[in-house]
């Protein structure tokens, strides 16, 4: 079946409507929750709308109009509401970012559809897949500005409509993890997911991370960090996403091409005369004068034996039969980058079990085949 072309919802706009919508959910042992936020229009980006469905009802939460979002965290840190959330990383980063939230009793309907064995885990691929239920996705509405007010009716639908049917979908994924013995998999994969946190970004480094940044000697990279900082102040200014105020080509380009007339630069012509076209030769001629980047020292590491080539490779198949077995993606049967010391100390098989990447489930299902094909 198709999904409704209206979907009942609530539209929350106040910080009393929230707290009043905290006291209901305390209440409800499940809840599915999305968000909403502008990342490809406005920057810094915001969260604008976060969707919350109990079992008979959906809210929409206008984020941007609610002053106060306090009792909605407490919702969140609750460990008695379990909270449904499809393909959580960026929810929970965003909702950190913005208040402070910290989820707790997080149960990620992505994460349990790779334990079961599917290969297309998005919430379409879901609906459609165990519930028999078309959620069509509008590219236009899915990449839209959420910051845009009055939200209109398809917007609206939208949104409700990416939580709807999430405590369904949880339902049917649960009973089937349950059936493959699999549910402490699931739940310890998700715990570890309720400790990712928002990290910003460090300007004084992030420059190095654009694509051909690698390529500049030391000048064009002082350059690089003069314009970078530049586009970031300027993106700010205008509530617009860095890439739209100058591309990371672009900028690459003029790091290593800076004396070139800037009018010559098809996408900065009409801006050569204008404040931010001037704010660019300044920081181009400046760059010009800063003392040259040197580039991070990389130590490298002993280049792998024969043996140690040859005991990944058995370590790789290993994994591999054993997700094919299990038919479930081989990555989540052991950490390759575990498997990569493994290949070069087989002897610490000890220790790497209790390594920080190495899940408890892995361990106590694994554990024992992997020290036997080690040897």
């Amino acid at each position: 079946m198709d999904f409704k072309p209206q979907i009942a919802f609530d539209l929350l706009t106040t910080s009393d409507q929230v707290s009043g919508l905290a006291q209901i959910l305390f209440q409800e042992p499940c809840i599915a929750i999305d968000t909403e936020s502008n990342s490809r229009h406005r920057y810094p980006e915001r969260v604008c709308l976060i969707q919350i469905a109990t079992n008979n009802k959906v809210y929409l939460i206008d984020a941007l109009a609610v002053d106060d979002m306090e009792p909605l965290g407490e919702v969140m840190a609750d460990g008695r509401v379990v909270k449904v959330i499809h393909g959580a990383d960026y929810d929970l980063r965003c909702l950190d970012r913005e208040w402070g939230f910290q989820v707790r009793n997080l149960y990620d309907t992505s994460v349990a559809a790779r334990f079961i064995g599917m290969d297309q885990i998005g919430l379409s691929s879901l609906a459609k897949v165990l519930l028999g239920v078309n959620l069509p996705k509008d590219a236009k509405l899915q990449k839209g500005d959420w910051s845009r007010r009055p939200l209109s009716q398809d917007a609206s639908n939208y949104a409700a409509a990416d939580v709807l049917y999430l405590q369904s979908i949880r339902k049917v994924l649960e009973s089937k993890v349950r059936t493959l013995e699999r549910s402490s998999w699931v739940a310890e994969e998700c715990a570890r997911m309720e400790q990712i946190r928002y990290v910003a970004p460090d300007l004084e480094m992030a420059y190095l991370s654009l694509k051909g940044s690698n390529w500049l000697n030391g000048q064009e990279k002082a350059i690089l960090k003069r314009l970078f900082i530049l586009r970031e102040a300027e993106a700010r200014r205008r509530n617009r996403p860095p890439y739209y105020v100058l591309p990371h080509e672009i900028l690459v380009y003029l790091a290593s091409n800076a004396d070139k007339d800037l009018s010559q630069i098809s996408s900065l012509e009409r801006q050569v005369n204008s404040r931010f076209g001037r704010l660019l030769r300044s920081a181009l001629d400046r760059g010009l004068s800063d003392p040259p980047i040197s580039s991070p020292k990389y130590y490298s590491t002993q280049m792998a034996t024969t043996e140690e080539k040859e005991r990944l490779q058995m370590l790789k198949k290993w994994r591999m039969d054993l997700g094919r077995k299990l038919l479930i993606d081989q990555a989540l049967i052991w950490p390759m980058v575990s498997l990569e010391r493994l290949a070069k100390s087989p002897h610490k098989l000890g220790s790497e079990i209790h390594s920080h990447e190495v899940r408890r489930w892995q361990r106590e299902q694994f554990a024992s085949s992997l020290k036997d094909h080690l040897g």
